[in-house]
């Protein structure tokens, strides 16, 4: 259009158009029942998210409660939080492949290799606890270079890559350690991580410094978007987020704070492997929902190609997640060690993978790639370890563990393709 010439007829149609829609978007007032017709909208589009795994959750908690009297114990409630640490931990590195479209059968096993090097370094070479800690995040980093160098530049499928890792890495502690051997984990701050407790006021003040945090940080955005016509959630509904966490963080800390030992000997306080996991969680949140590694890490696991052509580094974005999977599963191995008290070279193998790519699934990440939080590996990885904590006081035997936690994987599993239909059916 030449300047000074009129706008034509069409020209001037569509500008109203999409200011209209531009504007109705941007400074519509949203309220609560607006946010919940939202929220049941992907519902039924097949976004389930980890609705599912919490309302399991619920289910499993009343059903053990009623069954024994002693499943809500603290005492009982703390050897939960304990078990399911290393798990989680684990299950949060596994989420950073599954996002891609990708599996890593190796990091339970890479978990143990790396802390048996840990452990090793530590009592046969006098290294100091958190020398030996970086040593084994670097041997885990090392791991997962090397994977996803086989898999994003040779093409490998990261199935077949981790399975002949899985089966090479369990010789690492055998070699080491020796068959039947074993190494002692002595050292007072990587045993602490499960015996030990955070002292009493310490553990309130880190409980309301994160309450604080999330409500001040949910009020500014609210406040920020709001103020310059963005999408944002209505005032009432941060609220109520802001309730909920509060009481969640302060009911567990309440709980673990409740001396659940003898009088003349207590034990009271939140045991340290809840902080480890809880600063990793929050971490891994803010990487994926607030960096560009984030973003494009989920863009490459929606559409490859297309993330290729809008210039990610595809490549790029594979090796580090592989890389960051294999240091996740450095840190699960040493809390499982820091839990068993030793280092064998059965360590991380077993059922340790399956049960982590579970809690991942059952969390509510989905197997073909492109969506999955952090927190979903927390809440699968408490939805794991309370199946087995709570068959243990019941004195099931072993093979109803298995039948119930394979059960729920594949009801998991079932969700998330049936979500995944819904939302192509949907066009999502």
């Amino acid at each position: 259009m030449t300047v000074g010439s009129e706008p034509t007829a069409s020209t001037t149609s569509s500008k109203e158009h999409a200011e209209s829609d531009f504007s109705a978007d941007s400074h519509r007032a949203v309220t609560l029942r607006d946010s919940a017709q939202d929220y049941l909208n992907r519902l039924r589009g097949g976004d389930m998210g980890s609705l599912p795994a919490i309302f399991g959750l619920v289910v499993l908690f009343v059903v053990f409660s009623l069954a024994h009297d002693r499943f809500l114990s603290t005492i009982n409630m703390a050897n939960l939080v304990i078990q399911a640490g290393s798990i989680c931990v684990l299950a949060m590195g596994l989420v950073l492949v599954l996002l891609l479209g990708e599996i890593d059968l190796s990091a339970g096993v890479a978990g143990g290799a790396a802390a048996s090097i840990t452990g090793l370094v530590m009592v046969d070479h006098g290294y100091s606890w958190w020398l030996a800690t970086i040593i084994g995040l670097l041997v885990g980093a090392l791991i997962g270079l090397v994977i996803g160098l086989l898999v994003s530049e040779l093409g490998i499928p990261s199935f077949v890559v981790t399975l002949a890792f899985f089966l090479a890495l369990q010789a690492i502690p055998l070699k080491l350690i020796g068959s039947g051997g074993s190494i002692r984990i002595n050292d007072e701050v990587i045993r602490g991580l499960s015996i030990k407790n955070v002292p009493v006021a310490a553990g309130w003040i880190g409980a309301l410094a994160i309450v604080v945090l999330f409500a001040a940080l949910a009020l500014w955005r609210y406040r920020s978007r709001s103020s310059r016509g963005l999408a944002h959630s209505p005032l009432p509904l941060v609220g109520i987020q802001i309730v909920v966490l509060a009481i969640i963080v302060l009911g567990v800390t309440a709980l673990l704070n409740t001396n659940r030992g003898r009088p003349t000997f207590p034990i009271e306080g939140i045991p340290w492997v809840l902080p480890v996991v809880a600063v990793l969680l929050i971490f891994w949140t803010f990487i994926l929902d607030r960096t560009r590694f984030g973003r494009h890490l989920y863009a490459v696991g929606g559409n490859a190609e297309a993330a290729r052509r809008a210039g990610i580094n595809v490549r790029r974005i594979k090796i580090t997640a592989f890389v960051m999977c294999s240091m996740m599963a450095a840190i699960s191995g040493i809390l499982s060690a820091s839990y068993a008290g030793k280092v064998s070279p059965g360590s991380g193998g077993g059922n340790v993978l399956l049960y982590a790519v579970g809690a991942a699934v059952i969390g509510g990440t989905s197997l073909f790639g492109g969506r999955g939080r952090a927190i979903d590996a927390v809440i699968g990885g408490v939805v794991i370890a309370t199946i087995s904590n709570g068959l243990g006081l019941l004195n099931q035997a072993s093979y109803i563990n298995y039948l119930v936690t394979g059960g729920v994987l594949l009801l998991a599993a079932s969700v998330d393709a049936i979500s995944r239909r819904r939302r192509s059916a949907a066009g999502v």
